[in-house]
C-alpha cells in the first residue's frame, strides 16, 4: 500500500477522532446562540446566565492535563468511550433539565467529559498513523472537521433555537455520541494489561486542576468585574501559586509525575507550545469580535451575524485541508511560519478596513477569509511539531498539554481583547464628545480596530517565534513530522469555548 493511501483501520480511527472533535467544538458556538432563550425558558438571572458557558469551560480547561494522562494510564479505548459517554449523557440531561442548577451541573459534567475526549482524539491519530505523510494528512482532515464544527455551530444553533426550541441545541449531537461510542467499542482494540500498573499522580492532578480553574476563572470574571477586583486578583494569584507548586512537585516529589518535565525539554514540544500560546491569544477571540462588530456596529441580528461568519469559517475549512500537504512539502517549521504570516496579514487587513461606514464584503469577507485560511492552516504544523519525538506512552500527556495551552490562551486572549476594545471605545468617545458615547457605532468600531491590531501582532509574533525556535528538518530529509507518538488539537478544538463565554456575558 502506498505511503499516501490510508488503511481501513486508519480511516475508521480518523472518523472516530473527527466525530469526537466535531461535537466538542460545535458545542461552544451552538450553545452561545441559544443563551437568550435558555434564560427565558429556565428563569436564569443575568448574573447566572454566563455560567451556562463558564461551568463547561472551567471543567474542560481544568481537567485537560488529567484527561491526557488518563489515556496514557488506562488506554485510549477506555478513555475515549468514557469521555464520549459522559459528554453525550450530560448533553441529553441538559436537554431535559427544568432548573438552572441542574443545567449548570450537567454542563460541568459535560466539560469533564470533553476534557477526557479531546486529548485522546489526537493521541489516537498520532499513534495510529505511523507513516508521516498519512499522519500529517489525517491531522489536516481532523483540523478541517474542527473548523467545520466551529462554523456550523452558530448557524445550526440559530436554526434549531428559532424553529424547534433551545433544548434541541443539546439533543442534536446525542445520536452522534451514541453511534461513536458503539463504533469505538468495535474499532479500537482493548489495551493489553501492562506487567506493572502505572501510577496516577492524584496530588499533582488536584493541584493542576485547581490551579488552572483559578486562572481561567479569573480571566473569565475580569471582563465583568475588572482586573483589579479582589475576586479576580485572589483567584489569579491562588491559581498561579498552585501551578508553581505543581511544577515543583512534578520535578522533585512526584513518583509518577502527571507531567514528565523531560517532555518539555524536547525542543519540538516546547517551541510548538509557545507558538500555540501566541497563536491562541490572537486567534480564538476572532469569532466573538467579528460577531460583536457585525451586531454592534452594523446592527446585524445574532443569526445574521452567525451567517456573516460563514465565509471566514469556509476559509478555515479550506486552510485546514491544505495544511497537511503543505506541512509534508515544507516541513512543520516553514509551514507554521508561512501560515501564521498569512493569518497575521488577514487580521491586519481587518484592522485597517473595519469601520462604521465599511461594507461587509470589504471589512469582513475578503480580509476575514485570508485570516481564517492562514490561522486554521497553522494549527496542523504546530500540532505536528508539538507532538514530535514524544514517546508513545506519553502521547496523551502531550495532547493534554497542548490542549491546555490552547484553551488557556484562548480564554486570556478573549478577556484581554474585549477589555481593550471597551477601553478604546471609551477613550474615542471622550475625544469626540458629540459622537454619541462609547456605544456609538464609530466608537465601537474604533474599539474593535484596536482589538484586531493586537490580535495581528500576537499572530505575527507566533510566526517570528516559530521561525526562531522550531527545529529545522534534518538536511537531506523530506520535511515531515517525526514518526513517533501523540498529542492535541488543531484548528477548531476548543478555544471556541471562550468564544461562547463572551457571548454569554453579552446575553
Amino acid at each position: 500500500m502506498g505511503e499516501g493511501v490510508m488503511t481501513g483501520q486508519e480511516r475508521r480511527v480518523l472518523a472516530l477522532a473527527c466525530a469526537g472533535t466535531f461535537v466538542v467544538i460545535m458545542d461552544a458556538t451552538i450553545v452561545s446562540v441559544a443563551l437568550p432563550d435558555i434564560r427565558s425558558g429556565l428563569g436564569f438571572s443575568a448574573a447566572l446566565l454566563p455560567w451556562v458557558v463558564n461551568a463547561f469551560t472551567l471543567a474542560f480547561a481544568g481537567f485537560l492535563l488529567l484527561g491526557g494522562r488518563l489515556s496514557d494510564v488506562f488506554g485510549q479505548r477506555r478513555v475515549f468511550v468514557a469521555g464520549m459517554g459522559l459528554f453525550t449523557v450530560a448533553r441529553l440531561v441538559c436537554g431535559f433539565v427544568g432548573s438552572p442548577e441542574l443545567l449548570l451541573a450537567a454542563r460541568a459534567v459535560q466539560g469533564f467529559g470533553g476534557a477526557l475526549l479531546v486529548p485522546v482524539t489526537l493521541s489516537l491519530l498520532i499513534t495510529t498513523f505511523t507513516v508521516p505523510k498519512r499522519r500529517t494528512r489525517a491531522l489536516g482532515l481532523w483540523s478541517a472537521v474542527g473548523a467545520a464544527g466551529a462554523t456550523a455551530g452558530p448557524v445550526i444553533g440559530g436554526l434549531l433555537t428559532q424553529w424547534a426550541g433551545w433544548r434541541w441545541v443539546f439533543f442534536i449531537s446525542v445520536p452522534i455520541g451514541v453511534v461513536t461510542v458503539a463504533a469505538a467499542l468495535s474499532v479500537l482494540p482493548p489495551r493489553e494489561r501492562p506487567a506493572v500498573r502505572a501510577r496516577l499522580d492524584l496530588a499533582g492532578a488536584g493541584m493542576s486542576t485547581a490551579g488552572l480553574v483559578g486562572v481561567v476563572y479569573a480571566v473569565m470574571r475580569s471582563s465583568a468585574v475588572g482586573w483589579t477586583s479582589p475576586e479576580v486578583l485572589g483567584s489569579l494569584g491562588g491559581g498561579l501559586v498552585l501551578l508553581a507548586v505543581f511544577v515543583v512537585h512534578q520535578g522533585r516529589w512526584a513518583r509518577a509525575p502527571l507531567v514528565a518535565l523531560s517532555v518539555l525539554r524536547l525542543r519540538t514540544v516546547s517551541s510548538g507550545n509557545v507558538v500555540m500560546l501566541l497563536l491562541g491569544l490572537g486567534f480564538f477571540a476572532s469569532p466573538v469580535l467579528l460577531s460583536l462588530y457585525l451586531q454592534d456596529v452594523h446592527g446585524y441580528a445574532p443569526l445574521r451575524a452567525g451567517l456573516g461568519y460563514l465565509p471566514v469559517g469556509l476559509a478555515m475549512f479550506v486552510g485546514a485541508q491544505v495544511a497537511g500537504p503543505l506541512t509534508v512539502r515544507l516541513g512543520a517549521r516553514r509551514a507554521a511560519v508561512l501560515c501564521c504570516l498569512v493569518g497575521a496579514l488577514g487580521c491586519f487587513a481587518m484592522t485597517a478596513l473595519i469601520g462604521a461606514d465599511s461594507s461587509y464584503a470589504v471589512s469582513v469577507v475578503v480580509p476575514g477569509a485570508v485570516f481564517g485560511f492562514g490561522t486554521a492552516a497553522a494549527f496542523t504544523p504546530i500540532t505536528v511539531a508539538a507532538t514530535g519525538g514524544v514517546p508513545p506512552e506519553q502521547g496523551g500527556l502531550a495532547a493534554g498539554l497542548l490542549n491546555t495551552v490552547r484553551q488557556t490562551s484562548g480564554a486570556i486572549g478573549l478577556a484581554v481583547l474585549t477589555t481593550l476594545s471597551a477601553a478604546a471605545a471609551r477613550s474615542w468617545a471622550e475625544d469626540h464628545p458629540h459622537s454619541g458615547g462609547s456605544q456609538a457605532p464609530h466608537a465601537l468600531a474604533h474599539g474593535y480596530t484596536v482589538a484586531f491590531a493586537v490580535s495581528s501582532a500576537w499572530i505575527a509574533a507566533a510566526a517570528l517565534v516559530a521561525a526562531l525556535t522550531m527545529p529545522r528538518p534534518p538536511s537531506g530529509s523530506t520535511p515531515a513530522p517525526p514518526a513517533a507518538p501523540p498529542s492535541s488539537r488543531g484548528a477548531g478544538a476548543t478555544g471556541q469555548d471562550t468564544d461562547a463565554a463572551a457571548a454569554a456575558e453579552r446575553a
